[in-house]
């Protein structure tokens, strides 16, 4: 009986243990999907990234940028959110230093749209 319990309780413990946060739709705050678009066409995106939608963004150097939306994490450790979204468009070397992706100067207006723009995709 004392052996049940015990592995009853490891299982519950092991269960609370996971990392899946589960869906939750994400959007962004005053952020305008059209001028996404052009910013991610502007800042080159697409010379790197696979982009639905976007002329020209069929490239494999970064990951394809897909089903944004339905992604638990951005660049392997960051909880997938508008403002860690924001944060890593606008400063990708000071979240992983070292990234194949570079920082690019965006403002922080058009990282907000290009999150928008990710979202809807």
């Amino acid at each position: 009986m004392r052996k049940g319990i015990i592995i009853i309780a490891a299982i519950i413990l092991i269960a609370g243990c996971q990392r899946d946060v589960g869906f939750v739709e994400k959007t962004v705050a005053n952020g305008d999907v059209a001028a996404g678009r052009a910013a991610i066409i502007v800042h080159g995106c697409g010379a790197c990234h696979t982009i639905p939608n976007v002329p020209n963004a069929n490239a494999y150097v970064g990951p394809p940028l897909n089903a944004y939306q339905q992604r638990h994490y951005i660049a392997g450790n960051l909880p997938n959110n508008a403002d860690n979204l924001i944060y890593w468009i606008q400063y990708p070397q000071s979240v992983e230093p070292g990234t194949a992706m570079p920082n690019l100067n965006v403002s922080e207006t058009d990282a907000r749209n290009i999150a928008a723009y990710l979202y809807s995709q």
